[in-house]
């Protein structure tokens, strides 16, 4: 079976980390990465200037904040963040996400700082 045959169990690659906010790369989408992350507390508010940003919840609930309100997601509910537009992840309990971002997109956007890494390949 060739490698591009074997699925992906998004629940045995969750069990590999335990570390909060570092997303792990688990697959590839044309120029895009699908990645997964372990949320708890407050980010950093920041913008992605060049792309939009899409959030799935796999686990817990998951607050975006936005400056003209928040969005609360639950399990099974995805909201994508537009290009530009200024946001805050918060999470007041571990929460498990799937990110779908361009490939090399910071985690912290324009805002830099001690919280930026690089994605992660899992195997």
């Amino acid at each position: 079976m060739s490698t591009s045959a074997v699925p992906v169990n998004l629940d045995e690659k969750l069990s590999q980390f335990s570390e909060l906010w570092a997303q792990k790369k688990v697959a590839t989408l044309n120029d895009y990465e699908v990645k997964l992350a372990k949320l708890k507390g407050e980010f950093v508010w920041h913008t992605h200037e060049d792309t939009d940003e899409l959030f799935l919840v796999l686990s817990g609930r998951l607050t975006i904040q936005l400056t003209d309100g928040n969005v609360v997601l639950g399990p099974g509910e995805l909201f994508v963040v537009p290009r530009g537009v200024e946001h805050c992840p918060v999470a007041d309990e571990e929460t498990a996400i799937l990110l779908l971002e361009p490939a090399g997109t910071l985690n912290t956007g324009d805002a830099g700082g001690r919280m930026t890494k690089a994605a992660e390949p899992l195997s």
